[in-house]
Order: structure tokens, then C-alpha cells, then sequence
């Protein structure tokens, strides 16, 4: 290091060290394999180095497979012939366990599940992945070595996994992995699509953190395009729901305001809608009146009104859950302390700001009845927001 960029590197950590004692503890470093990699200020993650790990980054292509890897800065490839399905991928450049890597994914068809005796679900984990690890890890979901642990049980994301925090891929395929391992022990991972999904996919790339950018330029390719649909996890994330009632709990990213009703379209025609929709720009959104309140601030993905509109009440809120079908809705995106219930309990917020990479909760569902789950592993009453915000 030059004395210039010494000098400057200094000044950066003094300008760090008073911003984080400014703002309280909502400024952290984040240390990995190759010394300080980055500052987090808030949800927002600031990369420091142009030497990152990251991948793989697997395409289907003739016969087999490509994949690709960020190691220490480099590019390292693997191609594997599809003789027999699953294919594996061992351990590498910093991603902590074989992968098995699947056929191209079948459509989610079925909007609706019944019989569900124990569910867990979170949202918004943006690249959080060791606070998902550990959350899910206290709970008994997944055992010491990252593998499916809770038998019958079901397991709902919903959305936003891309953009701001350190392990977008790590998290990923994790949820991948576990899908398959669920599904074989009896139960079930379901991943919901959320406005970050959707942003990625349209190329809306202003959220993307520093680290995947340098990986992007590394592979040559934009962003966008490392999930596109030749891609594993691209394809993966295009056979996905974006609205999913589970007995009487219907999930979604975000929520719905009235005008959705005036749509009149069934959870499995909306989920098709969003499906063929994915990766079309704003301007040919705006061209169809369904996708235009889809995609927009009143739709599935983005709206906050259970939590901004002042004038929503109980009443309104009781109609819309009657014309759903269902007592509860559950949903994320609006960051909030932790895990609690709105309007009496019909509605259930997940997103209990997991993004941050410091605190986070899941919630849980089992003989009917309603739990918050914290990183130590105790077992909480849901209920609403007290007055200290907690």
C-alpha cells in the first residue's frame, strides 16, 4: 500500500470510527478471509476491497452444467456432464457446502396448502445469511451442519433475499438445498418472490452492494444476467409463487390495498401473472392495467399501507381478509423491531429487520397457535407493538 492510499485509508477508518460512535451502534465492519471487506450503515453495505469470494454462479447448458466462482479476485470454472441428476459441487472459494444441483425447476402451480401442523416463516433477509443461520439453527429448523432438522414442518420466505447485505448466494442456495432436503423428510420450503426479486430481474440494479457489482465485472456479465433463466438459481426463482395460502394464513411480500379486489383474479392466476411478467421493464408494465397495480405501490410486492396508512381501519381490513378467504395475512417488506401482529391479529408482520445483520426473529405457527422465535432460541407471545417499540 502506497503512503498516498495509506493516508487515505486512515482517514476513512477515523471518518468510520466517528460515524459509528454518531450513530450508535447502526455503523458496522464487517472482517472476512481477506482482512476488513466492508462498513454497513445502517441496511446499506459499502464494500472496501476489490478482493471478494463469491459463487458459484451455475448455468445449464448442453449436456451438463457451467459453473463459476469469485476466489480471492479470480475467476475459477467447472463444467460437469449430466449423466445423473443431482449433480454435486463440493465446497469452495469461501461457500461453506456441497451443493446438489437439480434439473430446471417445475412451475408452482398451487396456490393453496392445507394441513400444515408446524410452520416457521421470515422475510427480508437481504444477504444476512449467518443471522438466518443462526435464527433457524437456535429453532431446531436446520441441524449444526445447515441440514434440514424439522421433519414435517414447512418453511415460508417471503422474498427479498437480493440486494444490500454480504451473502446473497450463500443464502440462495441454501434455501435451494433445503427445499430438496425438506421435501424428502416430509415437509416443505416455500420461497415467495419479493420487490427485490422482481427489481433484480427488470435489471433495476440501484440496490445491488458493491461486492456483487465487482463480481459482475469479474464474470463479465451484468448482474442481472447471473440470474437469468439458462441460470440454476434464475430458473429456480421464475418457477416461484408470489402469493400462497397456507390453511388460513395467506402470505405475500408485501400485502394488498382494496383495489387489488377490482383485479378479480384468483391467488393462482395472480402468481401466473407475476410469473410471465418477471424481467419486463417499467414502460411495458404500464402498458397492462393488471401488472401496472401488480407491480405498483397498491400491489402484492410493494405496499405498506398496514403500516403508513393512518386511516386504515379494523373494519376495512376485516372485509379485505373475508374476500381473501382467510383470518390472517402475513407479511414483510416494512422493517419493523420484531415480529408482532397488527388489527387484532389478522395481520402478522415477518420482517423484523433481519437486513440490519443484527437482530432478527421468525415467526411460528404450531397447533394453531402463534410464536416469535429469537436468535437465543427462546419462544415469545406474539402480540402487537408496545409502546417502546418492541
Amino acid at each position: 500500500m502506497t503512503r498516498s492510499k495509506r493516508f487515505w485509508f486512515a482517514v476513512l477508518l477515523a471518518t468510520l470510527g466517528f460515524a459509528a460512535y454518531a450513530l450508535q451502534g447502526e455503523v458496522s465492519m464487517r472482517r472476512g478471509p481477506h482482512g476488513l471487506e466492508a462498513v454497513q450503515v445502517y441496511d446499506e453495505e459499502f464494500t472496501l476491497t476489490d478482493v471478494v469470494d463469491d459463487g458459484p454462479y451455475v448455468r445449464y447448458v448442453e449436456g451438463g452444467i457451467e459453473a463459476r466462482w469469485v476466489c480471492a479476485g479470480r475467476v475459477e470454472i467447472q463444467r460437469l456432464r449430466a449423466e445423473r441428476w443431482p449433480l454435486r459441487l463440493a465446497p469452495r472459494c469461501g461457500h461453506p457446502h456441497e451443493l446438489q444441483i437439480r434439473p430446471p425447476a417445475a412451475v408452482e402451480t398451487a396456490a393453496m396448502i392445507r394441513g400444515a401442523t408446524r410452520l416457521v416463516a421470515l422475510s427480508d433477509v437481504h444477504g444476512q445469511y449467518d443471522l438466518m443461520v443462526r435464527l433457524l439453527r437456535a429453532h431446531g429448523v436446520i441441524d449444526a451442519q445447515g441440514r434440514w432438522a424439522w421433519g414435517d414442518g414447512q418453511l415460508v420466505m417471503t422474498g427479498d433475499v437480493f440486494d444490500r447485505g454480504p451473502r446473497v448466494t450463500e443464502t440462495f442456495w441454501h434455501l435451494y438445498a433445503l427445499e430438496q432436503q425438506a421435501r424428502e423428510a416430509g415437509g416443505a420450503v416455500h420461497f415467495l418472490l419479493g420487490n427485490h426479486e422482481a427489481l433484480v430481474l427488470r435489471r433495476d440494479l440501484r440496490y445491488v452492494s458493491g461486492k456483487y457489482r465487482r463480481t459482475a465485472t469479474l464474470l463479465g456479465e451484468s448482474y442481472d444476467a447471473l440470474y437469468g433463466p439458462d441460470t440454476v438459481i434464475g430458473d429456480w426463482l421464475r418457477s416461484k409463487r408470489t402469493l400462497l395460502q397456507v390453511d388460513d394464513m395467506l402470505f405475500m411480500h408485501a400485502g394488498v390495498h382494496a383495489s387489488y379486489f377490482a383485479l378479480d383474479l384468483s391467488l393462482e392466476q395472480a402468481n401466473d401473472r407475476f410469473r410471465r411478467s418477471l424481467g419486463l421493464d417499467k414502460a411495458a408494465l404500464a402498458k397492462d392495467p393488471v401488472l401496472t397495480l401488480l407491480h405498483g405501490a397498491d400491489g402484492p410486492i410493494w405496499y405498506r399501507g398496514y403500516f403508513l396508512d393512518e386511516g386504515l381501519q379494523q373494519a376495512s381490513v376485516d372485509a379485505d381478509l373475508r374476500r381473501l378467504g382467510v383470518g390472517h395475512v402475513l407479511v414483510g417488506h416494512t422493517s419493523q423491531p420484531i415480529v408482532h401482529s397488527l388489527f387484532g391479529g389478522r395481520v402478522i408482520a415477518i420482517d423484523s429487520s433481519i437486513k440490519k445483520g443484527r437482530y432478527g426473529e421468525l415467526l411460528f405457527r404450531e397447533h394453531g397457535r402463534f410464536s416469535r422465535g429469537t436468535p437465543d432460541g427462546r419462544r415469545l407471545t406474539l402480540g402487537p407493538l408496545g409502546a417502546d417499540g418492541r
